[in-house]
């Protein structure tokens, strides 16, 4: 029967303070950006051109009337004021009441959420492990052609808007031939395959644009394992190719790759706005965009922090994988 040294506890608990320290900091750090971002937000939101009672009563409405409604909406009190008591609804989980539909907007952000999330999940399902296969493919013909293909082809899509892919594939896929719909939103009561044949349009430019980050970071993980001490002992033990590579380099290869997925998470929201407006699909994206053009600021702002909380806990949630990933981090020999 074993046991555990009074050595051996001291090391673990030394190992759990650092782990701890590493992901308290990072915390702190997101709490920081989340409080930063929301004056931002509010910031952005009063810089808007226009008047919030003309947008709400159109421009042939009486003064008085847009007064009275600004005044009744609070957008004549400080700034301070309006921003202190916006920030605190916020936190106690009220979002506030949309200027424009006159109800609450917490509803709004929910149903939006939620199809964003329908098409950015199949966007990750589809370009994380494609761009890995892609990445790891190339690093095992490193040199050759296929190298060559994967790279550039994966560089040549990254660099390229997310409007000018989802034009072309519109014309193509479905003015041209006619395979797909063009519209993002299925019909009500559609199935799961119809709703998914209304989203690969949308998918692509977003598969097309993060294929490239992801490839060339798995590329780059994989060549360095690939050339490590420990696959080279590994190789000369006689094991076999697939368990040198699943088991020493891909473990230690695909530790950037999986920050880097999380991160590109903030990037897909930014592509969302462009391909939710050009599918005409009813995401956050969307809604942040026709919040900004109506002036509906508490839609905006709930939208946009909303969508910074979701970017901060992916963040989070990738640092605390590549602590249990990385060994070294629970050692203290990277920080």
């Amino acid at each position: 029967m074993s046991t555990i040294t009074p050595t051996a506890r001291v090391a673990d608990f030394a190992k759990m303070k650092r782990v701890a320290r590493f992901v308290g900091v990072r915390l702190l750090l997101a709490l920081v950006t989340l409080w930063l971002l929301s004056m931002i937000v509010f910031a952005g939101g009063q810089l808007l051109p226009g008047d919030v009672g003309r947008a709400i009563l159109g421009p042939l409405a009486d003064a008085r009337a847009v007064a009275a409604l600004n005044h009744q909406l609070g957008v004549d009190r400080p700034l301070l004021t309006q921003y202190t008591g916006w920030i605190g609804h916020f936190l106690r989980g009220d979002m506030g009441e949309s200027y424009a539909f006159r109800s609450a907007v917490a509803p709004f952000i929910g149903d939006a959420l939620w199809n964003s999330a329908k098409l950015g999940a199949l966007a990750f399902v589809v370009v994380v492990p494609l761009g890995i296969a892609g990445g790891v493919y190339a690093a095992l013909h490193s040199g050759r052609w296929i190298d060559r293909v994967i790279s550039i082809g994966g560089l040549t899509a990254t660099v390229v808007p997310e409007f000018v892919s989802s034009i072309v594939l519109i014309l193509i896929f479905g003015v041209w031939l006619q395979w797909l719909p063009i519209e993002a939103t299925a019909p009500a009561e559609a199935g799961v395959f119809t709703q998914l044949k209304h989203l690969i349009l949308p998918v692509l430019p977003l598969v097309f644009v993060f294929f490239g980050y992801i490839a060339r970071m798995a590329r780059a993980g994989t060549v360095e394992a690939l050339d490590a001490d420990y696959t080279r002992t590994a190789i000369l033990k006689g094991l076999p190719q697939r368990v040198v590579i699943g088991r020493h380099v891909l473990r230690n290869a695909l530790l950037p790759t999986v920050t880097v997925a999380a991160t590109q998470l903030g990037y897909m929201i930014g592509g969302l706005v462009v391909v939710e407006t050009l599918f005409h699909y009813q995401g956050i994206g969307s809604l942040i965009y026709n919040a900004a053009k109506s002036k509906d600021f508490p839609m905006l702002e709930a939208g946009v922090l909303t969508v910074g909380v979701i970017y901060t806990a992916a963040n989070l949630i990738a640092d605390a994988l590549y602590v249990v990933l990385n060994p070294r981090l629970r050692t203290g020999d990277a920080t």
